[in-house]
């Protein structure tokens, strides 16, 4: 698959417009005696498109649950905005409400509307109003192409539609940064096209977002960087050419070999 490239050239972060929105600095992570994530010193600026990439198990989506809180870090500093993750009560609330996240399930609730899995956590957690938060819905729907979907049910929509009602749940809540965790690992083919244009949209709209995802021809042609986890370590991090063409460490080329000759 190839996908449109980025619509403009993002700041690097060495460029002093850029503010950095995520900062991890030695984080570690252990599950009992499994240590899923070792010292790991990652900055995400504000506008960046990340993919985080890596065999099962090597630490991706748990370092996602760890910048949304989802999961409590056992040592080093992580900061969303500035803000420290590891917080609890309302000031994690408010943090969680400026993320939104994607999951590789849609966890839709099934018994509402699209429409109302939309407007939900706009009503209850920032106390905005129905017709706004009605109105917002439908102009989210209309961005992720699907207007027609808004009084449909989600057992009444195929799974890229599911999602794409997930990430408007997500947007609703205007996010300052998205997190998708394997968004397209639970779709058939046929449907995994219509979900990453809508995140190539995202991307090149200036969102900040960090993928995990399998999908690499997405990952060459949108993203601004590629980080590479082995055993719950940064081994590899740079542009996307630089990584497919010139990965440094024998895991990374290993990984590009693996993807090249599928």
């Amino acid at each position: 698959m190839l996908y449109g490239r980025r619509i403009e050239l993002k700041k690097s972060l060495t460029d002093p417009e850029r503010t950095p929105l995520i900062e991890l600095r030695g984080v570690t992570k252990a599950f009992g005696d499994n240590v899923v994530l070792r010292d790991i010193d990652l900055t995400i600026g504000t506008g960046e498109a990340i993919v985080v990439a890596g065999i099962s198990g090597s630490g991706k989506s748990t370092m996602l649950r760890c910048i949304n809180g989802l999961e409590t870090i056992d040592g080093g500093s992580l900061t969303v905005g500035g803000r420290r993750v590891d917080v609890t009560g309302k000031e994690l609330a408010s943090l969680r409400a400026d993320i939104g996240m994607v999951f590789q399930q849609f966890n839709l609730f099934p018994h509402m509307t699209v429409e109302r899995n939309i407007t939900l956590a706009p009503m209850k957690v920032k106390g905005v109003d129905e017709k706004a938060a009605k109105q917002r819905a439908k102009e989210l729907l209309e961005r992720v192409g699907i207007p027609e979907k808004a009084s449909a049910y989600p057992a009444d929509l195929s799974g890229g539609q599911q999602q794409r009602v997930a990430i408007a749940r997500a947007l609703a809540m205007d996010p300052q940064l998205m997190l998708f965790d394997e968004p397209t690992s639970a779709l058939d083919p046929e449907m995994i096209r219509e979900v990453l244009d809508v995140m190539r949209d995202l991307a090149n709209s200036g969102m900040t977002m960090v993928v995990v995802t399998h999908e690499m021809g997405f990952a060459r042609e949108v993203c601004d960087r590629i980080v590479f986890l082995d055993g719950g370590e940064i081994v590899e991090e740079g542009p996307p050419e630089e990584f497919f063409t010139a990965a440094r460490s024998a895991r990374a080329r290993e990984f590009v070999d693996k993807i090249i000759h599928h």
